[in-house]
């Protein structure tokens, strides 16, 4: 349990990131996610959501401890957004960068934009409720929740 006064008290199960623009640029998964995913997924079970756009997240993110999601309608952002329903919104933090990632951060209890080598999209950064500039320090933030506290309290 985080209790973050007056704001909200997080019971979190679930973490979901985006792939694209959140953890792995060009299809590659970024220096550092392995050893963050390695240490989340001994608390939380950590999901991967994407289109795969580079054909690359089965081999990626091979031994990282994460469960992969691959986008299969026309319909992204809301596929994301009901992905997070499913898993249970008031258990899950989402993490994202990209305009399909918006109601993914609307839905859950905590949405962490990141404003990496891709940019963010307007809609995502809006509906965050923190914003990084990268996800190595989106991912830390649930490791070290003191940080998360310091940052959303009231």
């Amino acid at each position: 349990m985080i209790e973050i006064p007056n704001f909200k008290n997080l019971e979190i199960l679930n973490i979901v990131c985006d792939y694209n623009g959140t953890i792995a640029k060009d299809g590659i998964v970024l220096d550092g996610i392995q050893k963050l995913f390695t240490e989340l997924s001994k608390s939380y079970k950590v999901f991967v959501i994407t289109a795969d756009t580079f054909g690359s997240v089965q081999t990626q993110l091979k031994g990282f401890g994460a469960e992969i999601k691959i986008l299969s309608s026309s319909e992204h952002t809301k596929e994301k957004a009901d992905f997070i329903y499913e898993l249970g919104a008031k258990n899950t933090i989402a993490i994202g960068n990209g305009n399909n990632d918006a109601l993914m951060m609307q839905n859950a209890v905590i949405g962490i934009a990141i404003l990496g080598d891709e940019g963010c999209a307007k809609e995502t950064l809006f509906n965050a409720d923190v914003i990084c500039k990268n996800s190595i320090e989106a991912l830390e933030l649930i490791l070290q929740p003191k940080r998360l506290i310091a940052t959303l309290r009231r």
